[in-house]
């Protein structure tokens, strides 16, 4: 649910806001919180350090919009601010935007164009918050992990979150490049580089808009892993878009006519979550582990190019929403009996 402070001296903005948000507030995607003016905004911002978008008006009693704008980024770099205003001149839009506004509405409120601007600067905030998520669970940051980076990047809650090991429920997802060993060992250093970021760059792309993470990348394939509610099901969306996303990319300069198809694996279940490597070197690698995991990179290694395979456990999951196709029994390395196996097509 996204948290929404209106600041406006209008009381009767209030009273529009909640009539015409009324099914966002029912359906607990919009909460709102209203100031009168800048002053009380900052008192509200840090009553809830969770809000994500502040609706602010320029000209109020005691402090005004702008002035607030400024203190901002003070208070809380990821927040993000639209100035609302019936002031619409050149002037007050370059210093609304010099100090740090995201975008800028004038009165009388166009209420669809605010819904469309709302929905863009949250998603523009939750995409900064996923990067930041995603940063610190960084494995190279991890590297070169001690106490004061730990500290800088939340202090002893951080540090113990990231140390803490725990059995989890959550799907592994292995995403090979298929035919790109061939590549690496015949192209020039820069053009292998440029052409697996370009890769990578659509594959997690998609695992961060479907709520996953990338655990780590192992040569040209991607580990991820999805964890909450659905997370099979979201990580079979995900795999389906990147599959698509995939064959969308042009041929790059250089290439000898490469194009890139992916051999996807996907194993749902228990699995251990944790900080494992070397604490002597401060090389540590926050991951999951477990039978779960094996499974999902054994089922990579049978799949062929442009295929997703999962094992019968998960098809019984999601086979009413996706449509799948019987492979049949397979043997896997270290497993006493074969898994059968199926084929996710659509």
């Amino acid at each position: 649910m996204a948290k929404i402070l209106v600041v406006d001296d209008e009381t009767d903005l209030e009273v529009l806001i909640k009539q015409k948000f009324r099914k966002q507030i029912r359906n607990q995607e919009y909460e709102f919180l209203f100031a009168n003016n800048g002053k009380e905004a900052l008192e509200k911002l840090i009553e809830q350090p969770d809000t994500d978008l502040v609706l602010s008006d320029i000209n109020m009693p005691e402090m005004d919009g702008l002035t607030l704008l400024s203190r901002l980024n003070e208070l809380n770099p990821l927040l993000k601010a639209v100035i609302v205003s019936a002031y619409g001149d050149m002037d007050n839009i370059r210093t609304a935007m010099n100090r740090g506004a995201f975008d800028f509405i004038t009165k009388p409120i166009n209420f669809e164009d605010l819904t469309i601007t709302m929905e863009k600067t949250l998603k523009h905030v939750r995409h900064i918050r996923d990067t930041l998520r995603a940063v610190k669970e960084n494995n190279i940051l991890r590297m070169y992990v001690d106490e004061n980076v730990l500290n800088f990047m939340g202090g002893q809650e951080y540090e113990s979150r990231i140390t803490a090991s725990e059995n989890i429920e959550a799907t592994a997802m292995f995403i090979d490049l298929c035919g790109f060993t061939t590549i690496s060992e015949n192209s020039p250093p820069d053009l292998v580089v440029a052409m697996l970021n370009t890769y990578f760059d659509a594959i997690v792309k998609e695992i961060i808009d479907h709520e996953g993470y990338v655990d780590k990348f192992i040569g040209d394939a991607v580990m991820a892993v999805f964890r909450g509610e659905f997370h099979l099901d979201r990580a079979i969306e995900t795999a389906l878009a990147i599959r698509q996303e995939i064959a969308k990319l042009p041929e790059l300069e250089g290439s000898d006519g490469y194009r890139p198809q992916v051999s996807i694996g996907i194993m749902s279940g228990e699995m251990v979550s944790g900080n494992i490597g070397s604490a002597s070197l401060k090389r540590l690698d926050y991951t999951v582990i477990g039978d779960t995991v094996n499974v999902a990179a054994r089922l990579q290694d049978k799949a062929g190019a442009n295929q997703i395979l999962i094992a019968e456990s998960c098809y019984k999951q999601v086979a009413e929403s996706f449509n799948c196709r019987e492979i049949g029994p397979v043997s896997f390395k270290n497993k006493s009996r074969p898994i059968t196996v199926y084929e996710v097509l659509e």
